[in-house]
């Protein structure tokens, strides 16, 4: 249909491509979710405030207000979506290594970056935000769930794990405990030279667990 003001029709978007507002909502809602995470790990939960992030996304706040309701809903989305985006990232350098698949070794590595990242320290901060704030931790709790199982499954993909031999599950979520503890131990310090000294013992124990006694030293 043509404008009601005798001008030409403007351009056809093509059937399943959005169209240029949907392309602007989706860019005003990126751009809040990245400002989110920066200002979670420069100032906290106390000074990201829903003002703060739409000021650094460049956005009006009635533009944020109409993408997210509230702080919790805005903060939860951007940990969400940035957790994933870092999760798809390593899942591509993986692919780019010989054979597709990293070693035992390479795999626990590209699990420590996960988790020592900054999506790691925006989602920390939520955590600890919604232990005492029972509205939040209504929305952190099934975000948590969906995330667990969103890395553990990458983490059996990473280290080709097969599952359904007793033990290997257990040893996959262990795993993820151990990285995830030793991040918490690299947010005040740089502990990067334990944490590297401890994954390549890690590496070799696992790889045992994981296809049994004598499968060589992990690359």
């Amino acid at each position: 249909m043509g404008d009601i003001s005798g001008g030409a029709a403007g351009p056809a978007v093509a059937p399943g491509r959005p169209g240029p507002q949907q392309q602007r909502s989706r860019l005003t809602r990126l751009r809040l979710m990245e400002a989110t995470v920066e200002c979670l790990v420069e100032r906290g939960w106390a000074g990201t405030t829903t003002t703060v992030v739409a000021d650094r996304a460049g956005v009006s706040r009635g533009a944020q207000l109409h993408h997210f309701r509230t702080r919790g809903e805005l903060v939860a989305a951007a940990v969400e979506h940035i957790g994933r985006v870092r999760a798809d990232d390593l899942r591509r350098r993986a692919a780019g290594l010989p054979g597709g698949r990293p070693g035992t070794g390479a795999a626990l590595d590209l699990l420590a970056e996960l988790f020592t990242g900054p999506a790691f320290t925006a989602a920390l901060e939520l955590w600890v935000a919604a232990r005492t704030d029972a509205a939040l931790r209504e929305l952190v709790v099934p975000l948590e769930n969906r995330l667990g199982r969103e890395t553990h499954l990458l983490a059996v993909e990473l280290l080709g794990a097969d599952e359904s031999r007793p033990g290997v599950r257990e040893a996959v979520q262990a795993t993820l405990d151990l990285v995830r503890g030793l991040a918490l131990a690299d947010q005040l310090t740089d502990d990067g030279a334990r944490r590297a000294r401890i994954l390549r013992q890690w590496a070799a124990m696992l790889d045992t667990a994981l296809r049994g006694p004598g499968t060589g030293s992990p690359r």
